[in-house]
């Protein structure tokens, strides 16, 4: 994504808002592949998996980093969007 200086906070706000209207068509397209997921999975320990929880996070801390995002801001939001993922994925196998 490219990024432009700005002239006003007009400006900034709209392609702030571009971008929420960006990362909502991210999140959405994640939803997508978790719950195709979830077929392939047949407990809860399968849901949850620890192990790859930090796998992602670790991966996510260090994206963050390199695009000088706080690391424990995306760790944050991240986690708060596994469990969400983890929350919906028990509905269906348990039903």
């Amino acid at each position: 994504m490219n990024k432009e200086k700005v002239e006003s906070l007009e400006q900034a706000r709209k392609h702030i808002d571009t971008i929420d209207e960006a990362l909502i068509e991210l999140i959405a397209a994640r939803q997508f592949y978790v719950d195709q997921a979830v077929r392939f999975k047949r407990t809860a320990q399968d849901v949850q998996s620890p192990e790859r929880t930090e796998d992602v996070i670790k991966k996510v801390r260090a994206a963050a980093e390199a695009q000088g995002v706080d690391p424990n801001l995306a760790e944050h939001l991240y986690r708060e969007m596994i469990q969400h993922f983890i929350r919906r994925e028990l509905k269906e196998i348990r039903p």
